[in-house]
């Protein structure tokens, strides 16, 4: 395969956390971009990856990023304006970097708003704990600094590269019900788009099939991806954004009194939420609704009419079963309320051949009943196309690099999300590191082959209502 290099990458290029998304964004990074290898830095504190990192990079920092000292260790890696900063890790301020570095001319991006360590556990109040209140002080930054450097909120496969999917899917559901073939150009023509095709909402719907060759030990979480990133999320409150179709909401739930207001949460952690969803491999399926930026950022971005009493807005939440370990290791963990010490990634060459992750946006209660549209990446062919990392990890690192190059060509944008961004261009950098992406439709509803012996309180005329779509006990 031949790679292309998308841009020249003037100034220093630093990558903050090297756990799995780093490691493999890393050797992208190299394959397409023009720099300056001497002013590249990765900041890593693990010190069980000193010894690999100082012998792949040029300059590694091995401090942990602090509120007390992100601005003298970043500080003393720029150069004046321009470079890159690339913020893959856990507990650093996604807002305060990216807030510094926008003041000193430096590009950013990164895959989640991540707070300072201490805030997912520390903080009593659920609801600012939710990913809304933490997308909402990102927003509150847009809307009080607009335009200026640009730094790239959310880019990973999602929040990420889903939204992306969301607006293939909603023009490839456009041309099947004979609607035309015209693009949007504006988040307003967007938003009119989905509701005229009268998508109830979108499930982001996920089946990691990827297996590992020897069994999982007890005491041990393990992942596809960082196992920290998922515990911190998994016990965050469920959360989704909520559609204006809706009619019933759950008695735990809570709105939030500021802000986009397009999303809802749940008085329970979102990996001990069981939802109802459909991906083309496994079919009908349990998901777990951990809370997703992208399930706001959607609701948001397509919202049609007043924030507080929109004409129209889609459900949307992420609905994830991860690989079985995974899903065995939730089990034990919630079973156990202990969190286990040992935390495992499974590496490329740990997976049985056969195993995918299976990522997509499923676009329900329309015409054509869902569709879903997404990546089947496996793991075998991940080893083709990109070293250091499994199908997961691709799906990740990929839309990084696409978010990079985007981000390199539109430098003045200031703080973007993925839903704002050009979504061909960045689907044009990505696609050749996804695998099959198909989109698939099903006549399959959260209603369908229900059982019957226990009663339910189900919304038999509106299949698709997040009241038979959530697990209730």
């Amino acid at each position: 395969m031949t790679h292309p290099v998308y841009a020249r990458i003037e100034g220093p290029v630093i990558l903050i956390g090297f756990g799995s998304i780093g490691r493999g964004t890393l050797p992208l990074i190299e394959r397409h971009f023009d720099f300056d290898r001497e002013k590249l830095t990765v900041i890593e504190p693990n010190p069980a990856l000193t010894d690999e990192l100082k012998a792949r990079v040029p300059n590694v920092v091995t401090e942990a990023l602090t509120e007390a000292n992100y601005r003298d260790i970043l500080g003393g890696l720029f150069q004046g304006s321009g470079g890159f900063v690339v913020n893959l890790s856990v507990d650093t301020s996604s807002l305060d970097i990216m807030k510094f570095c926008r003041e000193n001319g430096v590009l950013y991006i990164d895959t989640v708003v991540e707070p300072w360590a201490g805030y997912y556990f520390g903080t009593e109040d659920n609801a600012a704990r939710t990913n809304y209140a933490l997308r909402q002080a990102v927003r509150d930054e847009k809307a009080a600094n607009p335009g200026g450097t640009t730094a790239v909120s959310c880019c990973g496969a999602n929040p990420g590269m889903v939204s992306w999917f969301v607006k293939e899917a909603l023009l490839m559901l456009q041309r099947d019900t004979g609607r035309g073939e015209s693009v949007p150009e504006t988040r307003e023509g967007w938003a009119k788009l989905m509701q005229d095709l009268d998508v109830w909402g979108v499930h982001i719907a996920e089946r990691d099939t990827q297996v590992r060759l020897t069994p999982r030990e007890p005491g041990h979480f393990v992942n596809t991806w960082s196992v920290e990133g998922f515990i911190a999320e998994g016990f965050q409150p469920a959360e989704l954004g909520w559609g204006s179709k809706e009619t019933w909401r759950p008695e735990n739930s809570h709105s939030h009194s500021k802000g986009c207001m397009a999303g809802i949460w749940l008085e329970q952690p979102g990996a001990n939420t069981r939802i109802k969803t459909w991906c083309p491999t496994p079919g009908p399926q349990f998901g777990f609704l951990v809370t997703h930026n992208e399930a706001i950022s959607i609701a948001d971005y397509y919202t049609v009419g007043a924030p507080d009493a929109p004409d129209y807005r889609p459900t949307c939440h992420y609905a994830y079963h991860p690989c079985d370990d995974a899903v065995l290791s939730l089990h034990e963990m919630f079973g156990s309320n202990q969190i286990q010490e040992v935390h495992h990634i499974l590496d490329v060459d740990e997976i049985e051949p056969g195993g995918i992750d299976e990522l997509g946006v499923l676009l329900f209660g329309h015409e054509k009943n869902a569709l879903w549209y997404g990546s089947r990446l496996s793991n075998e062919e991940t080893k083709s196309l990109a070293p250091d990392q499994n199908a997961t990890g691709l799906q990740v690192t990929s839309a990084v690099l696409a978010g990079m190059v985007w981000a390199l060509e539109n430098p003045e944008a200031g703080i973007v999300e993925t839903d704002e961004m050009d979504h061909k261009r960045c689907l044009e950098v990505q696609l050749p590191y996804l695998g099959p992406v198909e989109g698939h439709y099903t006549d399959w509803t959260p209603l369908t082959d229900r059982q019957t012996q226990f009663p339910e309180d189900l919304d038999e005329a509106n299949p698709w209502a997040f009241r038979n779509v959530l697990e209730r006990l």
